[in-house]
């Protein structure tokens, strides 16, 4: 197991990895870590040191390549009786005065100021060597998966792309000892040198080139004293904040902290625009911690304890609350030009990030260059997305989602009775508006579920509700209404993600036909001033359908996560069209009772999924994890 072996700390890049395994591979490495700054191996699908160069620039990580005949050299330097500098005359080598760019200011300082040349020569002599950063290595995927198999950690060298070391900044030097100032300028050039980081301050008759600029330092958590007191006063981390896996904690719609989460939210919405699919993960990650936790926040230091938080979001927090409530990253995304049109893009219904990049590629800027110049290049579906774009982009109101779902009902009623409905979503979770709607149906008669989205969707465009339909799925009653099949670990890539929510739905654009006209007269004449709605509608056999409510009403991490607890914990597949095991492939029966019973509704069966896994029941306003 990889859990077993002693890897150094792993970055994963995402490049020209599948979503579902890129999480394969987070699961698997027991170092990982989100931050590539942490990382001594990052590790991907490279072969050339080009695309290595482009990952790490990507990823704002400088390194400074380092070639074989460069370690010797420095070995050889640092083992050389010669290295001893004993005369200030001597000429550092190029590599030296790289790494130590101040020297120059040192030797000025001895040459305006009085000193014997014996304390000179000691101060020289003592000056300490440059320690190294140790190497970071791009190395190619193999190395870890041959790891594996072999069951120890493999050298490096035959995998490595590029190695690199990050820049050392300029050395502090020593000062010598006090000596006694002769004149105006011996003072001015010691308070030069002893001026604080970062300082650029000139003083009067200095020249331009004379002026001291220091390195910017990186950010570090400042504490008070009155912090000090806080951090000994807070609360103690909720024991469910322990587990990694957020099905297993209770989040609410509103958390304490959902101004700082709101700003957390914009990193990751721009994250999710530029591709970087391991960052998205680790600021949701640490949104569905923070929304867990109920307490306000009171100090970075609180956040840094947080799973899934760290030193990164504790930072952030710190620059937030001295900021007024303001984060820098996030502002500098809102009011970046490409980033705003790619949000634009992205909100098309049927338009991905990746076919937002493909848009924005192609030199357009707005929904009327997409009309001008590639309409005929678009789906149906994302036509419509841009034909209806400022209307879908309205929120739903609970009433108006209410009155949705009592008409798909109504409908499903009147073809066959006794089919029952839960409205998931956000909806189910309290949001007081809605971006679309779905609902769950089902019915107790298997024969009932059986290829009943088609009747539905016909009954309700016959009515005029439904304007069109873009997707229409009966995948579920095609394989006999079963849970998808678990082809285990080792199926082919391309098949990666084919079994993923196949449940028998209809995605649709919804108009009300009914309304009022000016004169109560003329309505056919008039055009219809409803807006066009987003509705999703599912259909599910009764022996999974708490599967299918727990699945469609669940915050997106949620999710993710009772996916990752129920392969980890359990040797389990979940997915909203029932439960399959690892083991074997069998289905797993969670929802019939102890006497094999079905479940009287709907939600009864929802509530023994969760007991069926060994989770708490969560109700859905307790599983918004954002």
């Amino acid at each position: 197991m990889a859990v077993e072996l002693d890897f150094p700390t792993i970055f994963l890049l995402a490049a020209h990895l599948g979503s579902e395994e890129l999480q394969g591979l987070e699961e698997q490495i027991p170092t990982l870590t989100y931050d590539i700054k942490e990382a001594e191996v990052i590790l991907g699908k490279v072969s050339r040191k080009e695309r290595a160069l482009f990952e790490l620039r990507k990823s704002k990580l400088v390194l400074e390549e380092v070639l074989p005949n460069d370690m010797e050299a420095e070995a050889a330097q640092f083992t050389s009786p010669k290295r001893k500098r004993t005369k200030t005359t001597e000429t550092p080598s190029p590599k030296r005065r790289k790494i130590a760019p101040a020297e120059g200011l040192l030797e000025n300082y001895h040459s305006d100021t009085t000193c014997d040349a014996e304390s000179h020569a000691s101060f020289t002599e003592i000056l300490p060597s440059v320690p190294h950063e140790p190497t970071v290595k791009v190395v190619k995927l193999a190395w870890f998966t041959d790891s594996m198999e072999a069951g120890k950690v493999l050298p490096l060298e035959k995998y490595i792309i590029f190695e690199g070391r990050k820049p050392q900044p300029p050395v502090t030097e020593m000062k010598p000892p006090p000596i006694p100032a002769t004149t105006a300028a011996d003072i001015l050039k010691r308070s030069l040198q002893d001026a604080p980081a970062g300082s650029t301050r000139r003083y009067r008759g200095q020249r331009k080139e004379d002026t001291v600029i220091r390195p910017h330092r990186p950010p570090l958590l400042k504490k008070s004293t009155s912090e000090d007191e806080i951090d000994r006063s807070l609360p103690p981390i909720p024991d469910f904040l322990h587990t990694t896996y957020s099905c297993q904690r209770p989040t609410p719609v509103n958390p304490p902290n959902e101004t700082f989460i709101d700003e957390l939210k914009k990193i990751r919405t721009a994250r999710t625009l530029t591709g970087d699919r391991i960052g998205v993960r680790a600021y949701s990650s640490a949104i569905a911690t923070l929304a867990a936790y109920p307490y306000t926040l009171s100090s970075a230091h609180e956040v840094a304890r947080l799973p899934g938080c760290g030193s990164k979001i504790a930072l952030l927090y710190q620059e937030w609350r001295d900021n007024g409530g303001k984060i820098a990253e996030a502002q500098e995304d809102e009011s970046d030009a490409r980033l705003s049109v790619l949000k634009l893009f992205y909100e098309i219904w049927g338009v991905a990030e990746t076919t937002a990049r493909e848009f924005y590629n192609k030199g357009w800027r707005d929904i009327d260059d997409i009309v001008e110049y590639g309409w005929d290049s678009l789906t149906r579906v994302q036509q419509i997305g841009v034909k209806y774009y400022d209307e879908f982009l309205l929120k739903i109101p609970r009433e108006e989602v209410e009155r949705i779902a009592g008409k798909v009902l109504e409908h499903a009623n009147a073809i066959h009775k006794g089919f029952q409905m839960v409205i998931v979503g956000g909806y189910r979770r309290g949001k007081k508006e809605s971006g679309d709607v779905d609902v769950v149906l089902s019915h107790p008669d298997e024969k009932a579920t059986e290829g009943f989205v088609e009747k539905i969707v016909l009954s309700l465009e016959g009515e005029g509700y439904i304007t069109h339909t873009l997707i229409l799925s009966n995948k579920n009653s095609e394989r006999g209404q079963m849970p998808v099949a678990w082809k285990g670990d080792s199926r082919k890539k391309e098949e990666a993600g084919k079994g993923f929510d196949t449940l028998d739905k209809a995605l649709v654009v919804w108009q009300d036909p009914e309304f009022e006209t000016e004169d109560g007269g003329g309505k056919k004449k008039q055009k219809n001033p409803n807006p066009h709605r987003r509705v999703d509608i599912i259909v599910s056999p009764w022996k999974t359908a708490g599967c299918a409510v727990l699945g469609w009403t669940s915050g997106t991490t949620f999710q993710r996560d009772l996916r990752r607890y129920c392969k980890k914990e359990k040797q389990l597949k979940f997915d909203s069209s029932g439960v399959r095991s690892r083991v074997d492939g069998r289905w797993v029966d969670l929802e019939s009772g102890g006497d094999g019973e079905m479940a009287p509704d709907m939600l009864t069966a929802e509530r023994r999924v969760f007991g069926g896994l060994g989770l708490e029941w969560r109700a859905p306003e307790e599983r918004c994890t954002g």
